[in-house]
This record gives C-alpha cells, structure tokens and sequence, in this order.
C-alpha cells in the first residue's frame, strides 16, 4: 500500500542513466538484417523505449508474420550482451541518484529490462547504495507505452503517484508516465530531442543526468520535499 508521506523518484535507465539506447538500436538493426527485414537505423532508433514486442509492430507492422519474433529476440540479446563489460553511465548519473537520496527522496529504478540486463546496468551505475526499489520486465504484463512498468515500481517502492516524478528519455516513457498522471522529466541523452519530449508532455527536459543535477534544486524534482 503507498504512504502518502513518501516521495521518490522513478528513474528509467536505458538512455537514460546509462548509454545504452545506440547500442539497442545497432543491436536491433542487425537482428532484423539478419533476417532479411532491413529497417532504416533511424527508424529503429525512434522505437527504442518499447519493449521487443510493441517495437516489432511498431517497425514491421501488427500483421505481420511472427513465426520469427523470437529468432529476432534472440538476435538481439546475443548481439547487445556484447557491450555489457563495456557499459556506461550517462555524465553524473550515479551522482544524481544519491543527491536525490540525501533529499529524502526514494530512489525507483523503474525499468523493463530483461533481469539478465539490469544486473549489467547496476553494474555500470554502480550505485545500488541508494536504490530502493528496481523492477524488471518481469514486474509488467505488457510494457512502454502502457505503464504496466511504472505501476510495478509504485508498488514495490510504496509510493503513490500523486508522490513521484519519472525521469526518462523517450517520448514512450512520456506516454507511460502520462497515462498515471506522473509528471515526467525528459532527458535529450538518448537521442531524443528537447522538442519531442516536451512535444510529448515532458513537463521539463534537460540534456543529461548531470544538467538535471546542476539545478535540481530548481527542477520538478525538489517539488516533491
């Protein structure tokens, strides 16, 4: 049950505290090359925030024949572990994370990476000292746009909407975080402009996790004390 005392903050974490949303798109791009169904880079790009199945329609179409979804999961599994000795957080991310822990604030990893995945980028965050709660695709049922994921991490953390901003860096997290009526705080670090994501409902956007830091005392963020 949420404590209305409690406050937190959901932080994505592909993208968006650490550089992860390239190498998603490279690793997608050439699981669906293999496969012999080339999509433009950018295009791919554009989906990366969804989960595989929503960004398979999303790229091929909802009609389409699905007998090789899985072979194309796999692909892109086996293609992204490559980088995971090789991950790294976005500028200040960890930094972030515990100044917003020395406010008071209830650190969320609210994520819909495979649990083999977030392993890798806790790694790479390197600051589970200050992380409450951590979700996985595991926690959700159908994943971004829809906030199956956020619902989780509220769940999880016992925190209530109406006491939390999410911080992501795609117009799908935007979506998600809009549909429970959680303002979000849109970063530009993974490849999506600041007039996308205010265009989506961002209620402010700053470049990184470390210009999120630099005036967090000014940002959505310090409302929640």
């Amino acid at each position: 049950m949420a404590t209305d005392r409690l406050a937190g903050v959901l932080f994505d974490v592909d993208g968006t505290l650490v550089d992860t949303t390239y190498l998603h798109t490279v690793s997608w791009w050439e699981a669906l090359r293999q496969t012999d169904q080339p999509v433009p880079m950018a295009v791919v790009h554009r989906a990366i925030g969804m989960g595989s199945d929503k960004l398979l329609d999303h790229l091929l179409g909802p009609e389409r024949d699905r007998d090789a979804d899985q072979k194309l999961r796999d692909a892109h599994d086996t293609l992204y572990a490559e980088y995971w000795e090789r991950l790294t957080p976005l500028p200040r991310a960890a930094d972030l994370l515990r100044a917003c822990a020395e406010r008071g604030l209830r650190v969320v990893l609210a994520t819909s990476a495979a649990e083999h995945e977030v392993t890798a980028l806790r790694r790479a965050l390197n600051a589970d000292e200050v992380v409450d709660t951590v979700t996985s695709s595991a926690d959700a049922r159908e994943s971004k746009p829809a906030p199956d994921i956020l619902e989780a991490a509220l769940a999880q953390s016992g925190l209530a909407a109406e006491r939390v901003v999410f911080v992501g860096d795609s117009v799908w997290d935007v979506a998600a975080a809009g549909k429970l009526n959680i303002p979000c705080v849109g970063l530009t670090c993974g490849g999506t402009s600041r007039g996308e994501l205010a265009g989506a409902g961002a209620v402010a956007v700053y470049d990184d996790p470390a210009a999120l830091l630099s005036e967090l005392a000014d940002s959505p963020l310090a409302r929640l004390r």
